[in-house]
């Protein structure tokens, strides 16, 4: 008999140029960079591949807002991402505000004393946000 595989969540760190994926076992709850994609057309199907590839089950994506909270340009454009894969997959995806986490991340890496590309800073933000997601919405999923 075989064991089913643990249930996975996947989180993305949605820029201009890029998005940075993070992913963990529903199971353990550790959060770890999976890869960093470069934005494009096909950046939805590239998710969807992901997604499947790795049995998601749940899908977080970071909302950026303004140092005070409010809603700025790149919100409405994350935004519009997020809707745009939420008509694409059949799992529940989930927003999470994103405040800082790529500061966050760039100052890790240069406190690690190696070098790093910006892809790096992306995914390490999107552990941050997977993290900060599954310690404050764990109920939110199964």
């Amino acid at each position: 008999m075989q064991t089913p595989s643990p249930s996975t969540i996947l989180a993305l760190d949605v820029g201009e140029r890029r998005i940075g994926v993070a992913i963990a076992s529903l199971e353990t709850r550790l959060p770890s960079a999976l890869t960093t994609l470069l934005r494009s057309e096909e950046s939805p199907q590239d998710i969807q591949h992901l997604l499947e590839k790795h049995s998601a089950t749940a899908l977080v994506v970071g909302l950026p807002r303004g140092l005070d909270g409010q809603h700025t340009a790149q919100t409405s454009a994350v935004e519009a991402f997020g809707k745009t894969l939420a008509a694409k997959v059949q799992i529940p995806l989930y927003w999470i505000d994103e405040a800082v986490t790529s500061r966050q991340a760039e100052a890790e890496l240069i406190a690690r004393g190696k070098p790093y590309a910006k892809g790096d800073i992306d995914a390490l933000s999107a552990v941050y946000i997977l993290e900060d997601f599954l310690r404050d919405h764990s109920e939110d999923i199964v």
